[in-house]
């Protein structure tokens, strides 16, 4: 009995003793294995080893960050409402410089036309100046003919015959010796202009004429006896030819010189005889 006491303690000895290395060993594999932590998801182990054991979690946990990336430039396209501002633009800039040429057109034109109108102005007051003035010179000449036909009014009847001097008619008409008013006869024609003597003998008038009879001419005298001017007023011929004779020889008429300032006015008669 002692035998079989002793080996049933010595077996469960032996049998405590190896549920006692496995306990330990399995508790020994229990702590050191390491605690996966559940994740949601598929997990997918990538390793690097022969074992498999892969990396460390916190290497894949960072590797498995999305990394941000950076878009690369899109190319730039003008789009349509681009392209219609650029063409509003070029459009106004254009409106802009035919509206610049447009004003300086204007701004010459009226430049041009106020030119214009200043030189018609200076024009039309050289006009009337000149108008004016010979208007006053056309009025001194009528004066001095009108002078001249009254002075021919008076002295027409105290010519004397053809062939007298005008001493001998100054004596005659006045009675008095050195009588200022002068007058006389040259060739069959007659002059009278006051104070006055002729130099030579009057011109004579072409002979190509048309009527018979007289031409009195009305003269006007410088003070150096030149005659600047003449005019046929009155006589008994009407041809406008012969009249015109009479003047241009009358325009030739030298008289004396005297010292009075002014100009003198007087008449010659022209007698035109058929020969």
């Amino acid at each position: 009995m002692n035998e079989d006491l002793r080996a049933k303690i010595e077996s469960a000895v032996v049998t405590a003793i190896v549920m006692l290395l496995i306990f330990l060993l399995t508790w020994y594999i229990y702590i050191e294995a390491p605690v996966q932590e559940e994740e949601e998801g598929i997990e997918v182990s990538f390793g690097d080893s022969d074992t498999g054991g892969g990396v460390q979690e916190g290497l894949l946990a960072a590797s498995a960050q999305p990394t941000p990336t950076t878009a690369p430039p899109v190319p730039f396209t003008p789009s349509d409402n681009d392209l219609m501002t650029q063409e509003d633009e070029s459009a106004a800039a254009l409106r802009l410089e035919q509206e610049k040429k447009r004003k300086e057109k204007e701004k010459a034109l009226q430049e041009e036309r106020r030119k214009k109108k200043e030189q018609e102005a200076r024009e039309k007051a050289e006009r009337e100046a000149k108008e004016k003035a010979l208007a006053e010179e056309r009025a001194k000449k009528q004066a001095a003919v009108d002078k001249a036909n009254q002075m021919g009014a008076l002295f027409g009847n105290t010519d004397s015959p053809e062939g007298g001097n005008g001493s001998d008619r100054e004596s005659a008409s006045s009675g008095t010796k050195g009588n200022p008013i002068g007058h006389g006869s040259s060739g069959g024609n007659s002059w009278s202009l006051d104070g006055r003597g002729i130099r030579g003998e009057l011109p004579k008038p072409s002979t190509n004429f048309k009527q018979e009879g007289t031409v009195k001419v009305a003269i006007t005298v410088d003070k150096e006896g030149n005659v600047i001017a003449a005019h046929a007023r009155g006589g008994t011929i009407s041809d406008e030819m012969t009249r015109q004779l009479a003047v241009k020889a009358a325009k030739k008429a030298k008289f004396t010189d005297t010292d009075r300032p002014s100009q003198q006015v007087g008449t010659i008669t022209y007698t035109f005889k058929f020969k």
